[in-house]
């Protein structure tokens, strides 16, 4: 599980810590309720990712389709503390929504000017939601809030890495390696076609861009991979398949 190893060499906190200090301000609990702890939200994902770390980091290929199911009595105590932090998150229905993703996201981001970004718009957020919604709720529940959350640690431990001349965005030189670096091996045509969607003008893309961009890249792996049963490498979907995963990614 990603959540029950430490994702960076030589971190001594876990992701459930780790979430905790962004809830609470620095490791202590949070409190209050739901709106204030959104609103205590200090640090962020670059605090617990050292330049050093960014250099030890080795990708690994997109996941195989996931299973969410409810897990709890075999968790470690790591997921044990981060799903006490997702409870204070999520409020009664257990579940994080498009809006609280993006107070969530844009408050980290805020605290770190050496990210060029022009913050996680509702749209964004709403298409990350969708991406990540394998029960298609609307929202995300808490292993798929944990899944996201992980990714999200390790590809701007990527874009940190590849952003070597500290411009705060990836240039189109820097692109290619750090999709790679993801764990996304992909075609020119695909390269370019990314190019066109998520990038500026002059072919950079920033930080929202480059997670929007892996997260529906990652989503459709993991769609392709649950429909090739027999891993040939192709899939037969009906016009009803077809539209469902399309519009709803």
């Amino acid at each position: 599980m990603f959540l029950a190893k430490a994702l960076l060499e030589g971190a001594d906190r876990g992701l459930g810590e780790a979430l905790g200090g962004l809830l609470g301000g620095g490791g202590q609990r949070a409190g209050g309720g739901r709106g204030g702890n959104i609103g205590g939200i200090v640090g962020g994902i670059v605090n617990f990712i050292s330049e050093a770390a960014a250099a030890q980091y080795t990708p690994e290929p997109p996941p195989t389709q996931q299973h969410f199911t409810n897990v709890e009595a075999n968790e470690s105590e790591e997921v044990k503390r981060f799903r006490r932090q997702f409870v204070q998150l999520a409020g009664p229905d257990m579940e994080v929504g498009a809006t609280d993703l993006m107070n969530i996201l844009n408050k980290v981001i805020a605290k770190h000017t050496d990210l060029k970004t022009d913050g996680f718009s509702l749209d964004t957020c709403r298409s990350i939601v969708s991406a990540m919604d394998s029960d298609t709720t609307g929202k995300l529940g808490f292993e798929e809030f944990k899944y996201l959350w992980n990714n999200i640690r390790k590809w701007q431990c990527v874009y940190k890495q590849y952003d070597s001349n500290h411009s705060g965005s990836l240039e189109s030189s820097q692109l290619r390696g750090a999709i790679q670096a993801a764990g996304f091996q992909l075609n020119e045509q695909l390269y370019q076609m990314i190019i066109r969607r998520y990038a500026d003008e002059d072919g950079s893309m920033d930080f929202n861009n480059f997670i929007s961009c892996l997260v529906r890249l990652d989503a459709m792996f993991r769609a392709f991979k649950s429909l090739d049963r027999d891993a040939d490498g192709l899939i037969q979907v009906s016009i009803q398949e077809w539209l469902q995963l399309t519009m709803y990614s």
